[in-house]
């Protein structure tokens, strides 16, 4: 699988922290529920998918070791409220017997890889050879159970043609593309470029994109995406210069009960991101804005990536 996230060791959830990655590969060991709602707040772990199966593996510690369900479902889905796959996991393990969770959970956590595998072949697909990519954020083996979502398209895409090349946006304010991404990509040996965001729109004006590819937190039934901010601006370049925007979609991000983007919650987080990293700050004294997600419309898609194939919203024209 190359890069290693999340795993169950000695009775025991370990996550390897996010936060410092690529300098530090460090472990953050988790034994119930509230220290695994800590360690999806804090960001050690990211990533629709993972967020699940990391609070799957929390849910099942604190309930085998006698602790209330409500009280675990609760701490634990209050952690991040946009990432569905998050009210999904604990959805899924509601009625499941004390005895069986931890089996579940880890059942959840192989099943995701599959989904990914599965997705990625759907998605190289639609690939021209040599295809240059742009990917935003991160959806690889760090924001899933392994394999990735819209970086397990390039990962499949590039296990065929390695003459593959991938531009990693480097994601402000958090830089999961030039922490994370980068660094995924490096361990792979897949062929790639860092640029700062705001050079998206003279890649695509200079034709050196085939296609943008982004991963999701939720899908509305309307098809509308909540990802990463920052997507809703690449879609809209990429609409002008005539560019598909192609979302890997597990089927389990897809929220049947929300109706469009407009109903899904949008998280705000805190101004120290935007003002710096990572203890070195470099903004001006001023407020700041930091919502975590935005919401790509349904009409600037191209399709959606998912385990099945291709998902289009009822009535929207397939490209």
């Amino acid at each position: 699988m190359g890069v290693d996230a999340i795993r169950f060791v000695d009775g025991a959830l370990e996550l390897i922290d996010q936060r410092v990655l690529p300098h530090e590969e460090t472990w953050i060991r988790c034994t119930n529920a509230t220290e695994t709602a800590d360690a999806i707040r804090d960001m050690v772990v990211r990533g629709a998918p993972a967020i699940g199966i990391t609070a799957a593996y929390g849910y099942a510690l604190e309930v085998m070791a006698g602790g209330d369900r409500a009280a675990a479902h609760e701490v634990l889905y209050a952690a991040r409220p946009t990432a569905v796959n998050l009210r999904w996991a604990l959805e899924e393990l509601a009625e499941v017997p004390t005895d069986a969770l931890l089996d579940a959970a880890k059942r959840m956590h192989a099943e995701d890889i599959a989904i990914n595998q599965a997705m990625g072949g759907h998605g190289a697909a639609l690939l021209p050879k040599g295809a240059q990519l742009y990917h935003h954020c991160n959806t690889g083996a760090l924001a899933t159970g392994g394999w990735g979502t819209a970086l397990g398209i390039v990962r499949s895409a590039a296990a065929a043609d390695p003459s593959v090349h991938v531009w990693v946006g480097e994601t402000r304010p958090y830089l999961q593309g030039a922490r994370l991404t980068a660094w995924e990509l490096l361990q792979e040996g897949i062929d790639c470029t860092l640029v700062a965001d705001s050079v998206a729109a003279t890649l695509m004006a200079a034709g050196k994109v085939d296609a943008v590819l982004v991963g999701c937190d939720r899908v509305a039934a309307n098809g509308d995406v909540a990802n990463k901010v920052g997507t809703l601006m690449l879609a809209v370049l990429a609409k002008r210069y005539d560019v598909p925007v192609y979302v890997g979609m597990p089927m389990s991000t897809l929220d049947t009960r929300c109706p469009t983007g407009a109903d899904i919650p949008i998280e705000e987080r805190d101004a120290s991101e935007v003002r710096g990293h990572r203890g070195v700050e470099w903004a001006a004294d001023v407020p700041v804005y930091n919502p975590a997600f935005d919401v790509t419309p349904a009409e600037l898609i191209a399709g959606w990536v998912t385990e099945n194939g291709l998902w289009w919203p009822p009535g929207h024209a397939r490209s």
